[in-house]
């Protein structure tokens, strides 16, 4: 039924061998991979302003240091995450280096932080295009949820057709974006550079101070604002992770492609950062704390001012680019998430911590359980925090640091493992990676400490909470699966016979199915068979005995009272006879079902059958054997005619020395014989 509409949405499958075509080049990957970091820097600059907003515009002079600061500890993770590319190929990034080095401890901990990371970033970035939208045209904004929540639909459904093709919708917003804010940069540059003068549209209002800032309340806030900033580094960690997605050779293609993401990130953020203050960008998050600003004042976000002043106003053609091209980027840089939680869920599912089901790629050759779960976590993110940008940040980055001071401080593991055992000639190049990673490491653990100091009270618990969580829950299926493949280990009686096999054919009424039924376990040669009815009616049973005489079944029939009018109770209690009578044999119960094609008729037929199987399923010793009849609404195709000759009647089973037919005990039910006696 939903056959149709899948295609038109998902595409056609792709057969596995087709695997080869889906790997991207780096010209693909960028936008693919990089969308996440690349975005970064349309709101990076912001959050530094922001977080020094607070003590007013004396502290917004130290931006640009801090914006620095950002940038150094972005060239050194960029740096160390190129080496992981090389040294981990098979992908997984923090995970596989911390699970190789550090131990399943702190491979879970780096993993619980990057799923938390990955649908985090799906609602912020989401969230974040959309606030530009809404920035551009303010009378979307009562509709910024539904429009957040029709965009991310997009991206599932672009995700669910595969890789390569979304990396090829996606590549010209990405592209485009670099060019337009280079061109902002550039333009922006030169006007300074000839003397001209920029103003932002915040320039003349003034700003108040929460409160008075000297001392360690200015230090307070300098470190608020900067691990803000670190924003800038969200992202990065995607192309390790995705290296098994890169055409060959796949370790250097990502090697390259995180290099020129780096450069590219930062000339961005310096450049935003360096007209901001120049063009004089004032930010706050409450409007009401501008001087000056008249009532109602809705902001600009600071790369649309910074795009007005460099233009020449909010009406340029330049200005509406950027605009554009910033909402599409950061719509798009949820990307990087759909391709990142997929892979290291597939990789988890694979090790057992996460259900097998993310292990296993789609009808086009991705990981479509890992792109539905991430959007509909994203989706309710979004829902619950009303799409607001400014509440979705405060939890952000705290699973990137986490990933990233252990992914770094597993590759310090690594080298050192890797100097014992190889030739003078590779020493100075393997200290040299250690020493990189090690710094990076320091670095990122500390802005881990100050990014979790100063925006837990903000919001920054919740993940705090949630990472534990998730932590918990991969440790609770892998046990479940270990327990499972211990149970399921074979003995050495695994296939040893069962003493006999006694079949039971369930009966309501004698119709096409339950002739059906009948003939199949006959057909099966059990030991004993026989056919069973609950008598919830006189009249029924007395005509189900008529039937059954007159078309002289070879089966015995037997009645269960069930003075209650319960189905399910009378067949539990007499399979549970057969099987304290004998504890060594097999009860096969044949239930006869419909199949129908259309859903509403499911609740029409077959509910006493489901309750029934639901508890036979449960019983040891117990199997449960559906026979199905397709109805009209269920055949796609025709049936074939029946054979004119009736095969002949297999003969019944008989006690060990011959004789009679064996007859099970019909307990206190009701034996009907095959010629109706």
């Amino acid at each position: 039924m939903l056959r149709t509409p899948k295609r038109l949405l998902v595409g056609r499958p792709l057969r596995t061998e087709q695997l080869g075509d889906t790997l991207l080049p780096k010209k693909l990957a960028l936008p693919v991979f990089c969308s996440d970091a690349l975005s970064s820097n349309a709101y990076a600059t912001e959050e530094i302003l922001l977080g020094l907003g607070l003590g007013g515009v004396a502290l917004l002079r130290l931006a640009p240091w801090v914006a620095l600061a950002v940038i150094v500890l972005l060239a050194v993770v960029v740096l160390s995450y190129r080496q992981t590319c090389h040294a981990y190929p098979g992908g997984g990034g923090a995970y596989a280096v911390s699970r190789a080095n550090l131990g399943e401890t702190a491979s879970l901990a780096a993993a619980s932080a990057l799923l938390v990371d990955y649908v985090l970033t799906v609602a912020v970035s989401v969230a974040a295009g959309v606030a530009n939208v809404t920035s551009a045209f303010p009378a979307l904004v009562p509709y910024a949820v539904p429009i957040s929540l029709a965009l991310l639909a997009v991206l599932a459904v672009m995700n669910l057709r595969g890789v390569k093709e979304s990396g090829t919708v996606f590549a010209i917003p990405t592209y485009g974006f670099v060019v337009v804010v280079y061109l902002m940069i550039l333009w922006g540059g030169l006007r300074v550079a000839f003397g001209g003068s920029l103003h932002a549209e915040s320039a003349h209002y003034g700003l108040h101070a929460e409160q008075h800032t000297t001392g360690l309340l200015a230090i307070a806030l300098v470190l608020r604002a900067f691990s803000q900033g670190c924003t800038a580094l969200t992202g990065v960690e995607a192309v390790s992770n995705g290296v098994p997605n890169f055409k060959r050779p796949k370790s250097r293609n990502a090697s390259a492609t995180l290099a020129i993401m780096g450069v590219l990130t930062i000339v961005m953020l310096a450049g935003i950062s360096l007209l901001a203050m120049i063009s004089k960008v004032h930010i706050t998050d409450d409007p009401s704390r501008l001087i000056g600003a008249p009532a109602g004042y809705e902001q600009k976000t600071v790369i649309t001012q910074v795009a007005a002043a460099v233009s020449g106003g909010d009406h340029t053609i330049l200005f509406f680019l950027v605009a554009g091209f910033t909402a599409a980027i950061l719509v798009l840089a949820a990307n990087t998430a759909f391709n990142g939680f997929p892979i290291l869920g597939s990789i988890l599912g694979a090790d057992g911590f996460l259900p097998r089901q993310f292990s296993r790629r789609g009808d086009r050759l991705v990981f479509s359980n890992g792109v539905v779960i991430l959007a509909l976590l994203a989706g309710l993110l979004i829902w619950a925090f009303d799409a607001s940008t400014t509440r979705l940040i405060q939890l952000y980055i705290i699973g990137v640091f986490v990933s990233f001071t252990l992914s770094q401080a597993g590759m310090v593991r690594h080298w050192t493992t890797e100097l014992r055992a190889c030739p003078p000639a590779r020493r100075g190049r393997i200290r040299r990676a250690r020493v990189i990673n090690a710094f990076g490491a320091l670095l990122t653990g500390l802005v881990l400490v100050v990014v979790l100091v100063t925006k837990f009270t903000h919001g920054a618990w919740i993940v705090v909470i949630a990472m534990p969580l998730v932590f918990w829950m991969m440790k609770a299926i892998h046990r479940h699966y270990e327990r499972v493949a211990v149970e399921l280990t074979p003995g050495d009686d695994a296939v040893a016979l069962p003493s006999r096999i006694h079949a039971v054919v369930l009966v309501s009424r004698l119709h096409t199915p339950a002739l059906r039924a009948l003939a199949f376990a006959r057909a099966s040669r059990p030991s004993t068979l026989t056919a069973v009815t609950v008598k919830t009616s006189d009249a029924e049973v007395e005509t189900l005995r008529a039937e059954w005489a007159a078309r002289d079944i070879p089966v015995p029939l037997v009645v269960l009272d069930s003075p209650y009018r319960d189905i399910t109770g009378p067949v539990l209690d007499h399979v549970a006879r057969l099987r304290r009578r004998s504890p060594r044999d097999v009860v096969a119960i044949f239930i006869p079902e419909y199949v129908v094609g259309r859903w509403w008729e499911q609740l029409l037929h077959n509910q006493s059958a489901l309750r029934l199987k639901a508890r036979l399923l449960f019983r040891p010793g117990v199997m449960v054997i559906s026979v199905p009849w397709q109805l009209g609404s269920a055949r796609t195709e025709p049936e074939a005619p029946p054979e004119p000759e009736t095969p002949p009647e297999p003969e019944r089973p008989t006690e060990p020395g011959g004789g009679r037919p064996v007859l099970p005990d019909a307990g206190r039910g009701t034996v009907s014989s095959g010629s109706g006696g």
